[in-house]
């Protein structure tokens, strides 16, 4: 069990990791070692996911997200297996847990008399600079 919050938990059976060639730094021994991470986590299928957090997960993933409901997450930051795993299952964790922050709805609130008045009061001020803009007229 990999614990995400409080009420969250995500069993080590609903992911499938997968260990990959990583590209970038590593030498000769980036084209020998499988180092970098891919984690897939099937989002519409998972039992411990509330609906309303696999929703939100969802559109938090983006281009992660394959068609079928199914997030990829590939790490190679570090040339150590075991530690592109952690940071892969790190950064689930931090998703999934930033899915789970259920958005404030927004309360509509009145403008103050104050606020009012220095809008008005912006407002003329740049009316009064745009109507000096106009011809000059001669009166003599």
């Amino acid at each position: 069990m990999i614990p995400v919050t409080p009420e969250i938990a995500l069993d080590d059976d609903e992911i499938d990791e997968s260990f990959i060639r990583a590209s970038g730094p590593g030498g000769q021994n980036v084209n020998k070692v499988s180092s970098a991470v891919q984690i897939r986590f099937d989002v519409r299928r998972s039992r411990n996911l509330p609906d309303a957090v696999a929703v939100r997960l969802m559109k938090l993933a983006g281009s992660r997200m394959t068609q079928d409901g199914v997030l990829v997450l590939t790490a190679q930051r570090f040339r150590e297996q075991e530690r592109n795993r952690a940071d892969a299952r790190a950064r689930l964790v931090a998703l999934i847990a930033a899915a789970a922050v259920a958005p404030v709805k927004r309360r509509a609130s009145r403008p103050t008399a104050g606020s009012k008045e220095r809008r008005l009061d912006g407002k003329s001020v740049r009316s009064g600079i745009k109507a000096a803009r106009g011809r000059v007229h001669r009166d003599d």
